[in-house]
This record gives structure tokens, C-alpha cells and sequence, in this order.
């Protein structure tokens, strides 16, 4: 279960230096002023997935102090180096059950034909209390619902919000030169997507958001749609928001 810890509410983390940031943890505001999680007792993100972008997005959180558990499907082969490792780095590369378990926050990045699976020992292991973050993209055809609609559907749970899809699950092999700067997020609660933005933060992105969940789906075109481009082009595109 996620804990906070009182802070002085007329401090916000925004004011705080970098330095500060990473020794208090990932600030969460709400009502009742700001809270923070304490690093005596840090968040415990488990990452699903045997992708590129889980050992990415897993290092990322590693090198930010967070406690991270990856979870692997059963047969599992973990040939490729990075995954080499991060078990020689002693990092916990678990089941999906185990896994889920020992995290507060999910982070979902795996390829789509192990999706149902996943779903299942979400339903199974899961809990109320865990943040569940959809990183996939469906396959690209109307007639199929979204990953994180079929994620919602199959699990029912609630706390179910879209982030990282932008990068793709072979990430950062799609994009070598660093070009991408930052991710999409969506979800329904407002006080649980200020948890996803500061995570999404805290490992260098830019945080957009865009909306409730209802746009999961929108943000899996835009990715597909990004492909589709890049396959005209013969080269990764990417879309940038700009403002003006």
C-alpha cells in the first residue's frame, strides 16, 4: 500500500532545489497541503515485461534511488545483456506474480500477446490500492478495443491510467538519437495523476496531460500513427506538442 508522510504545507516541491528533490522522494499534493513518500519507506514500482522499454524505463527509476521488481513470464529467457545485468546487478527479476506483489505501482510494457496473461495475474494479485500504468499499443484496427480499455475491462480495476505508450516497447532502439523529451498520461483521478506526472518527472520526461482515460485510445492512434508515417519516411517520426 502507497504511504505518505506530513509535510509543511507552505512548502511545494516545485520550490524545492534538485538536490532536495531527490533526498525527500516524489512530492504528492493534495487538499490537505503537501505530502511526500519517505524514502525509509519508498514507493516499489514492479515493471511487467521482457521489453526494451522495461529495462529502460526500470533503469531510469533505479538510477532516481526507487525500489524496482521486474516481472518476467514464466520461460522467460534473459539473453539479452541488459538483462544480464540487472541480475548480476542483483535487481529483482521476479514472476509476474511476485512482482505485482511487492509493488505499489505497475507499470505495464509487454509485448501484446502476453497481455491476457498479464491481465490474469493482475486480477489475481492485484489490489485496490496499486496504481496500474498502461505502456502498450494495441494493434492498429478499429474492430479491437485499446490496451488499456481491454486492461480495465479484464482486471476491473479502477486506478487504470495511460503513460509511456509514446515511446513504443522497443524504446530507445526507435529513437537513438534521445530526440523524444516527453510522454502523454491520462486517467480519471486527479490525485493519482499527480503521482503518474511526478514518476513521469522524475525519470527526465516532460509530463502532458491529456485528459481521462476515455483518451487512452487517442494516444495509441497518435503512436500508430507516428508508425505509419515512419514507414512512409523510411525513418522514426515522432510528434512534438509545441505551444505558441
Amino acid at each position: 500500500m502507497i504511504s505518505f508522510q506530513s509535510f509543511n504545507k507552505t512548502t511545494c516541491f516545485s520550490d524545492l532545489s534538485p538536490p532536495v528533490h531527490l533526498l525527500l522522494g516524489i512530492a504528492y499534493f493534495t487538499e490537505m497541503g503537501c505530502l511526500l513518500f519517505n524514502n525509509s519507506n519508498k514507493m516499489k514500482i514492479g515493471i511487467l515485461g521482457g521489453t526494451n522499454l522495461a529495462t529502460n524505463l526500470g533503469n531510469k527509476f533505479i538510477a532516481r534511488g526507487m525500489d524496482v521488481a521486474f516481472g518476467v513470464r514464466e520461460g522467460f529467457s534473459a539473453r539479452k545483456v541488459e538483462w544480464k545485468i540487472l541480475k548480476m546487478q542483483n535487481h529483482n527479476v521476479l514472476n509476474y506474480a511476485d512482482a505485482i506483489t511487492d509493488s505499489d505501482v505497475i507499470i505495464i510494457c509487454c509485448e501484446n500477446e502476453f497481455l491476457p496473461i498479464v491481465c490474469n495475474y493482475l486480477r489475481e494479485f492485484g489490489s485496490p490500492d496499486m496504481l496500474f500504468i498502461d505502456s502498450t499499443n494495441g494493434v492498429n484496427d478499429e474492430s479491437v478495443t485499446c490496451n488499456t480499455t481491454l486492461i480495465g475491462q479484464e482486471t476491473g480495476h479502477e486506478r487504470v491510467f495511460k503513460a509511456f505508450n509514446n515511446l513504443g516497447i522497443d524504446y530507445p532502439k526507435s529513437d537513438p538519437l534521445a530526440l523524444i523529451k516527453e510522454t502523454y498520461f491520462c486517467g480519471d483521478n486527479n490525485k493519482d495523476k499527480l503521482i503518474v506526472k511526478k514518476l513521469i518527472e522524475l525519470i527526465g520526461f516532460k509530463a502532458i496531460d491529456a485528459g481521462t482515460i476515455k483518451n487512452a485510445c487517442l494516444l495509441e492512434a497518435v503512436y500508430h500513427l507516428s508508425k505509419e508515417i515512419s514507414t512512409t519516411k523510411s525513418g522514426d517520426c515522432h510528434f512534438r506538442l509545441m505551444s505558441v
